[in-house]
């Protein structure tokens, strides 16, 4: 992954035009199990994936901020105003974390910065958080700080409340900050605490699976969703998700209605399979665990309703796989596209990633992005000499 990095931030020198100032990185994530919970005081199990967005500044003696992406529009952001959504879209993203700096009284120097990217775009992978993580990390750098990982992680997912307009939970924030090679961060969302859960078997490949179908979770599905969970938990006039039963939903299903129940059920059900799941990785019972993200597939797909057809696809096709490598599949991340995360055998990873591109071009049209990952460092700046 050094290498990796080392190109990216090779690019992003390239496109900046002279030597950086200060050069950060931050990664998209995956999440094993505990989806659409983070948001409900759930658990949720992601890890960092080695797949980056890096940025290099350099001052510019101005007291603006000038960005450059490849394939988007070049944006000039003035530090002396207050935020406010506009154009370029994408640097929303940026006007919200450089707002989160500015709102705790950080006079932030002109810069300009070039950003490139190894994380697929709208692909369930939290592109948006590592852009977000990355800008922080970067500014922390100008500005001669630190924050703490989590109120970084915070002023990232305020940022995407209240620029981009999705109401995300902690999880991909705190995933893109905490990361650690070799560790998994299992995020208690109800009290924000993290634990980072080891993931060192060589034996253990996770395979990420690209549908290439993107979706736009700032369009309402998402928030839908989120709605949906608070009408379902004040109907059963609890404060907190982590107090309500399976039984308690079962016994105020028609009152709840449709889809209500079904969302209820959902939450219920998956922060209880992904307590359980830290409780058979912890015993090595890998099999269990698969099975485990197969369940919350279903219910992702039957009573929180944001999987796809194409999502469908690529996990029957790796659950069709079991006993040939792979241990179990689901969709990752928002949902409504995106992609989809297997756990297989090391030893028949590369036979199980040709059999899912196969099949699932055969099957849909479309050619997919396949690859693996393995749990890689979260934010950070390039010490000197990197």
């Amino acid at each position: 992954m050094r290498s990796s990095l080392a190109t990216l931030a090779a690019t992003a020198t390239a496109a900046l035009g002279r030597q950086p100032d200060w050069i950060a990185a931050a990664p998209g994530r995956v999440n094993l199990i505990g989806e659409h919970i983070d948001y409900c005081d759930g658990f949720v199990m992601p890890f960092a994936i080695d797949r980056y967005v890096v940025m290099a500044a350099a001052k510019n003696g101005t007291s603006m901020s000038r960005w450059s992406s490849e394939g988007q529009p070049d944006a000039c952001i003035p530090h002396d105003e207050t935020q406010k959504i506009g154009e370029p879209a994408w640097a929303n993203y940026l006007r919200g974390v450089i707002e989160g700096f500015r709102s705790l009284g950080h006079d932030i120097p002109g810069i300009d910065v070039a950003v490139v990217s190894s994380v697929p775009r709208g692909a369930g992978l939290s592109s948006s958080a590592a852009l977000e993580c990355a800008v922080a990390t970067l500014l922390e750098s100008v500005l001669g700080i630190e924050l703490s990982k989590r109120d970084k992680a915070l002023i990232c997912q305020k940022a995407e409340h209240e620029f981009a307009g999705v109401p995300c939970g902690i999880m991909d924030q705190f995933a893109s900050t905490f990361g650690e090679a070799d560790r998994l961060v299992m995020i208690d969302c109800r009290n924000q605490e993290v634990q980072l859960v080891p993931f060192e078997n060589p034996d253990l490949t996770v395979i990420i699976a690209n549908t290439r179908v993107h979706h736009q979770l700032s369009d309402g599905a998402y928030a839908e969703r989120r709605r949906h969970t608070e009408q379902a938990l004040a109907c059963l006039a609890q404060s907190s998700w982590r107090e309500v039963t399976l039984d308690q939903v079962m016994e105020k299903w028609q009152q709840l209605g449709e889809p209500v129940n079904r969302r209820a059920r959902h939450v219920v059900t998956e922060i209880e399979r992904t307590q359980r799941a830290a409780e058979l990785l912890a015993a090595r019972e890998y099999e269990a665990f698969g099975a485990l993200m197969d369940a919350s597939h279903a219910s992702l797909r039957d009573d929180f309703e944001v999987s796809c057809a194409e999502l469908d696809v690529m996990v029957d096709i790796a659950q069709s796989l079991r006993g040939r490598g792979v241990l179990g599949a689901r969709m990752t991340g928002g949902g409504f596209g995106g992609s989809t995360v297997t756990l297989c055998e090391t030893a028949k990873a590369e036979e199980v990633m040709a059999i899912l591109r196969e099949r699932y071009q055969a099957a849909t049209g479309i050619e997919p992005e396949i690859f693996s990952s393995r749990p890689s460092r979260g934010a950070h700046a390039f010490a000197k000499g990197d």
